[in-house]
C-alpha cells in the first residue's frame, strides 16, 4: 500500500511541474482566437464579403455594357464560264473564260455600346434592396459570432469548472493521506484497529479514482475548447477561473434596449425592408424601358477579279468602311398576361407574412429575456446559497477535524463531513459558472453579449 502511495505522490509531482508550464488562456484572448480563427466565424465573414460584392456598382446596372466583334473570311474560287452556242462574229464558237485562283478576303470589326437609361425604377430599387441584403447578411455574421461565442465561454467554464474540482479532489486525496499515516500511527501504538487503516485505505482509492476522472473530463473538456478554438487538439494552457457578475441595473438598463439591439428583431426589420423593395422592383414592370445603343465599326472588303460576258476580266476591287451609329429603344410591356400583376400580389403577401413574423418574434423574444432574466437571478441566488453552504460545510469540517484528532469521533464521521464539504465545493463551482452562462445568455437576447467585458 505504501508502494502505491508513493506512486501516487510522485505522480502528482511530476504533474504539478507540468501544469506550472501551462499558459494562462484568459478569457479576452479566447475570444479573439475564436474570432480569428472560428471556421463558423470565417464562413459567415465570407458571406458578408459576397453580400459586399453584390451590392457594389458592379452589380447594380447602373454601368453600360460595352462589346467587341471581330471577323474576317477568306475565299479561294476557280471559275470557269462556257457559252454553250454561241458565236463569234467570224462565226466560230465562242471559248470558254477560266479564272483561277480568284482570292478575296473581308475583315470587320465592332464595338458595340449599350445603356439602360430608364427601366422603371425596379434597377434602383434593386440596388436598394442588395444594401439592405448586405446589412442582413452583416447580422447574421453577427449572430453567429455571438452564438460562438455563448458556445466558446459554456466550454470555457467547463475547463474552468473542472480545474477547480481537481483542485478540491486533490486536497480530498491529500487529507485522505494524511489520514492513512495517522492511522498507521495509532496501530502502532495500540490507539485503534485496523480497520481504520483500511477504511483511510478505500478512502485513498475513491479519491485517487474522482481525481483520476476529473482529469480526464479536464483533458477532453480543452480538445473541446480547442476545437471551438480552431487550433491545435493537444494545446496545453490554464483558464481563468475568476468570475465577475454585471451589476443588476446595468442589465436592466440592457433589457430596457433589447427591442433596439436584438439580433434576431434587427434581422426581422432588414427582412421586411426588403420585402418592401420587393414590391417595388415587381411593379416597375407596369413602366416602360428607354435603351441608348450606340457602335463603331471597320470594315475592309478585297473582291476578286471577275468576268464579264465579252470575255475581259474586271480587276478586283478593295474598300474600306467606317460607320458610327445611335439609336435608342422604347419597350413598353403593355400587357404581359398578367405575370407583372400575380408578382405585385405575391410581393405584398410576403411582406405581410413578414409583418406577422416580426410580431412573433417579438413577442419570444420578450418571453425569452423575460426567462433569461429569472433564470438568472435564480441562479445567482443558488451560487450565493452555495457559498455560504462552502463557509458553514468548511467550518463543520475543521470542527470534525479536531475532534477525530482528539479521538472524539471516529473515522466515518469525519469522512461524512470531508464528503459534505466536498459536495458543497463542486456545488458552489457547477453554481457559478451556470449562473455566469444564464447572464451571456441574457446579454445575447439584449444584443450586449459583444459590447461588455467578459
Amino acid at each position: 500500500m505504501r508502494t502505491t502511495c508513493t506512486a501516487i505522490i510522485l505522480f502528482f509531482i511530476v504533474f504539478t511541474g507540468l501544469r506550472a508550464q501551462e499558459k494562462l488562456l484568459s478569457k479576452e484572448e479566447a475570444v479573439n482566437l475564436a474570432l480569428e480563427s472560428n471556421f463558423g466565424i470565417k464562413v459567415a465573414k465570407n458571406q458578408v464579403l459576397i453580400a459586399d460584392n453584390n451590392q457594389g456598382i458592379l452589380n447594380s446596372g447602373y454601368l453600360p455594357t460595352v462589346t467587341g466583334t471581330a471577323g474576317a473570311t477568306y475565299n479561294r474560287n476557280d471559275t470557269r464560264t462556257e457559252f454553250p452556242g454561241q458565236l463569234l462574229d467570224d462565226g466560230s464558237p465562242r471559248p470558254d473564260i477560266t479564272l483561277d485562283k480568284a482570292e478575296s478576303q473581308r475583315y470587320s470589326s465592332a464595338v458595340n455600346l449599350n445603356y439602360t437609361l430608364f427601366d422603371g425604377l425596379g434597377r434602383f430599387y434593386n440596388y436598394k434592396r442588395l444594401q439592405e441584403q448586405y446589412q442582413l447578411s452583416e447580422l447574421q455574421a453577427r449572430e453567429t459570432i455571438e452564438n460562438t461565442v455563448v458556445q466558446l465561454f459554456s466550454v470555457y467554464f467547463e475547463v474552468a469548472r473542472l480545474e477547480e474540482n481537481e483542485k478540491i479532489f486533490q486536497q480530498a486525496l491529500e487529507i485522505s493521506k494524511d489520514r492513512i499515516k495517522r492511522a498507521e500511527y495509532a496501530f502502532e501504538y495500540g490507539q485503534n484497529t485496523k480497520l481504520d487503516i483500511l477504511n483511510a485505505q478505500v478512502d485513498v482509492t475513491n479519491d485517487s479514482i474522482n481525481l483520476l476522472n476529473t482529469k480526464q473530463q479536464l483533458v477532453n473538456a480543452k480538445r473541446d475548447l480547442n476545437v471551438v478554438l480552431s487550433q491545435d487538439l493537444n494545446e496545453i494552457y490554464v483558464v481563468d477561473t475568476v468570475v465577475r457578475f454585471i451589476p443588476k441595473l446595468q442589465l436592466e438598463s440592457f433589457m430596457a434596449e433589447a427591442k433596439n439591439n436584438n439580433v434576431a428583431l434587427l434581422q426581422n426589420e432588414k427582412n421586411l425592408a426588403i420585402n418592401s423593395y420587393d414590391i417595388k422592383v415587381n411593379r416597375a414592370g407596369y413602366l416602360p424601358t428607354l435603351n441608348l445603343t450606340g457602335s463603331y465599326g471597320w470594315n475592309r472588303n478585297q473582291n476578286a477579279p471577275s468576268a464579264f460576258l465579252s470575255g475581259a476580266i474586271f480587276p478586283g476591287t478593295n474598300a474600306n468602311i467606317n460607320s458610327l451609329s445611335f439609336g435608342a429603344n422604347l419597350t413598353w410591356n403593355l400587357f404581359d398576361g398578367g405575370g407583372t400583376t400575380v408578382r405585385v400580389k405575391n410581393a405584398k403577401i410576403a411582406y405581410e407574412n413578414q409583418e406577422l413574423l416580426k410580431e412573433q418574434v417579438a413577442l419570444e423574444v420578450d418571453r425569452d429575456i423575460l426567462n433569461a432574466m429569472a433564470i438568472y437571478e435564480n441562479r445567482l441566488n443558488i451560487f450565493e446559497i452555495q457559498e455560504q453552504n462552502v463557509i458553514t460545510n468548511q467550518n463543520n469540517f475543521e470542527r470534525s477535524k479536531e475532534q477525530f484528532q482528539l479521538g472524539r469521533i471516529t473515522s466515518i464521521e469525519f469522512r461524512q463531513a470531508q464528503i459534505n464539504l466536498l459536495n458543497a465545493q463542486t456545488n458552489k463551482n457547477l453554481a457559478k459558472y451556470d449562473a455566469k452562462l444564464a447572464e451571456l445568455q441574457l446579454l445575447q437576447l439584449t444584443g450586449q453579449l459583444l459590447n461588455v467585458d467578459f
